[in-house]
């Protein structure tokens, strides 16, 4: 006799309570291994494959593609423990809750269930979070969340009604979640906007530009007598997803940490000189972010002080034994600070590999929730856009971030002489709470010297 088990969005850490469905890898029948992938989720930091920790036929899913549901929500149905013959289907088909005691169940039988324990879910049954959801139809606010699977095995049930669509309408050209996204809540009908990118792909600049036209008001009648324009209330943007998870921890760093800045010019020409040679002998490229690393971690065995955090509930600084570095990387779904775990320990060329495999999944909203948590200081490398001088917000819980410059040629007295010299800023914010400004400006010398004449780290115990 099989037995459904219902399987929930389970907690994806770092306290995020909804993720939104993106695409789904399995449809109602098939059958379903120990966790394998079900189902695409974005949730406001990265693109994620949920896997069911449960084996057996898939009877029913909660969810289009598109839905935002909240952790704890039902994900599918799958009934495990039977033949999978189609007498048994249609006694496990969802067209009621899953089984009393289904849990219990499915520990009993282990070739259906998986040992491995997801985050908030898994050993014991979760209390589901709670979160407001706004519904258009009132009505539609009292009906609970796994009140009806959307997709499911076939039952005596009438489906719901779609909402009607022109027989000429053929799929929306658009790829991004969060143009999608953008365009639901604000009401826009995608099939009615024309798309700009390859192929006619409807891009977010597209979305933003319908908008507009719809809130733009309608002109005034030349009859009517001229009045008053008001200025325009100009355009809300909610602070969600990306921005809002970013929003929330700037302000919570201004909020906790009292920072402060130093910084110093420095003369790169050195550094440019042995990473060109580096290059120049063969085997894996090396790039500059890298040996920016390589001077931090070494920087930071000098001065732990700058690798740790403050636990403000017990008073106490707490020193960190590893240095997980984080960078700041710019993706279409906004600023994102992956971490390289055990910088300290990596060589040039391992740091250049990670660097680029974390820049890539973030570029294409593949990086996990495990790439962006656990770093405990943060290299910021804002030359790329062009500018010299920063004053960043440190990452909390971090207790300081480097920030680097451009490097440009410049006017510049080496050895007792005007030369042009490939010249950088670099800027230290450090929380005032773990050191003082003797030993930051002691970090950000070091780092500096190391910058002038890398062969100080072949001096570094």
């Amino acid at each position: 006799m099989a037995q459904v088990l219902e399987f929930k969005l389970p907690d994806l850490g770092e306290g995020l309570t909804e993720a939104e469905i993106v695409r789904w890898l399995v449809a109602v029948g098939d059958v379903v291994a120990i966790d394998q992938p079900v189902v695409e989720v974005e949730t406001a930091k990265a693109m994620v494959e949920v896997p069911c920790p449960y084996g057996g036929v898939v009877t029913a899913r909660y969810g289009e593609e598109g839905t935002e549901l909240p952790v704890g929500a039902p994900l599918l149905t799958v009934a495990v423990g039977g033949t999978g013959a189609p007498e048994e289907l249609a006694e496990a088909a969802p067209g009621a809750a899953p089984t009393a005691g289904a849990a219990d169940a499915a520990s009993a039988v282990s070739s259906e269930y998986s040992g491995n324990v997801l985050v908030g879910y898994g050993t014991a049954e979760p209390a589901a979070r709670r979160r407001r959801v706004r519904h258009a139809d009132p009505a539609a606010a009292a009906a609970p969340v796994s009140a009806t699977p959307v997709s499911a095995a076939p039952v005596s049930v009438a489906a719901p009604v779609a909402a009607p669509v022109p027989a000429s309408a053929g799929p929306v050209p658009v790829i991004s979640p969060l143009v999608r996204k953008l365009a639901r809540d604000r009401g826009l009908d995608l099939r009615e906007v024309r798309g700009s990118g390859p192929e006619g792909l409807i891009l977010r600049a597209d979305v933003e530009l319908a908008l507009a036209a719809l809130e733009r008001p309608a002109a005034t009648p030349a009859a009517a007598p001229a009045v008053a324009v008001a200025a325009p209330a100009g355009e809300r943007v909610p602070l969600r997803g990306v921005r809002g998870v970013v929003a929330d921890k700037l302000s919570r760093s201004r909020t906790e940490i009292p920072d402060a800045t130093c910084w110093v010019d420095a003369d790169a020409t050195e550094l440019m000189a042995a990473r060109a040679a580096m290059n120049a002998a063969g085997g894996p490229k090396i790039s500059l972010l890298a040996l920016l690393a390589r001077i931090c971690a070494h920087a930071l065995a000098r001065f732990p002080e700058l690798n740790s955090t403050v636990d403000t509930a017990a008073r106490e600084i707490v020193r960190l034994p590893s240095v997980h570095l984080g960078f700041a990387a710019q993706t279409p779904r906004g600023l994102v600070v992956p971490v390289v775990k055990d910088a300290g320990a990596r060589t040039a060329e391992s740091l250049t590999e990670e660097f680029a495999r974390l820049t890539e999944a973030a570029r294409q909203g593949a990086i996990t929730p495990a790439d962006l948590t656990g770093g405990t200081f943060t290299l910021n490398n804002y030359g790329v856009f062009g500018v010299d001088g920063s004053t960043p917000i440190i990452n909390h819980p971090e207790a300081a971030m480097l920030g680097v410059g451009r490097i440009i040629p410049k006017p510049w007295v080496h050895q007792g002489e005007l030369a042009v010299r490939q010249v950088v800023q670099l800027s230290l914010t450090f929380d005032h709470r773990v050191c003082d400004g003797g030993t930051a400006g002691g970090f950000l010398r070091y780092v500096a010297d190391c910058v002038e004449q890398p062969a100080v780290l072949l001096r570094t115990v």
